[in-house]
């Protein structure tokens, strides 16, 4: 399947602790969002991971679950950032 993850994050250290599990499954799009092709089993993984990081009273994490990523169109205005930007 394909996901969409936005998160807002209070903390910064568990923000940073936060972005480092996403990117180990997903793609890092903009500030606040993932995104990619992954099994139902490594998102439970990944989320699970997630959930132990953040405060559930400050904190939020959007997943947003494409079943069929075919019915999905996806529109940029601007730049289009890609994940191979985050490397030097």
């Amino acid at each position: 399947m394909y996901v969409i993850i936005t998160y807002d994050i209070t903390d910064d250290r568990r923000l940073n602790k936060v972005r480092k599990i996403l990117r180990k499954y997903l793609y890092w799009c903009q500030l606040s969002t993932f995104e990619g092709e992954i099994t139902k089993g490594k998102l439970a993984k990944c989320m699970g991971e997630v959930n132990e990081v953040i405060n559930a009273n400050e904190d939020s994490v959007y997943v947003y679950e494409v079943e069929n990523p075919k019915n999905l169109k996806k529109k940029v205005l601007g730049i289009e950032k890609s994940y191979m930007d985050n490397f030097l």
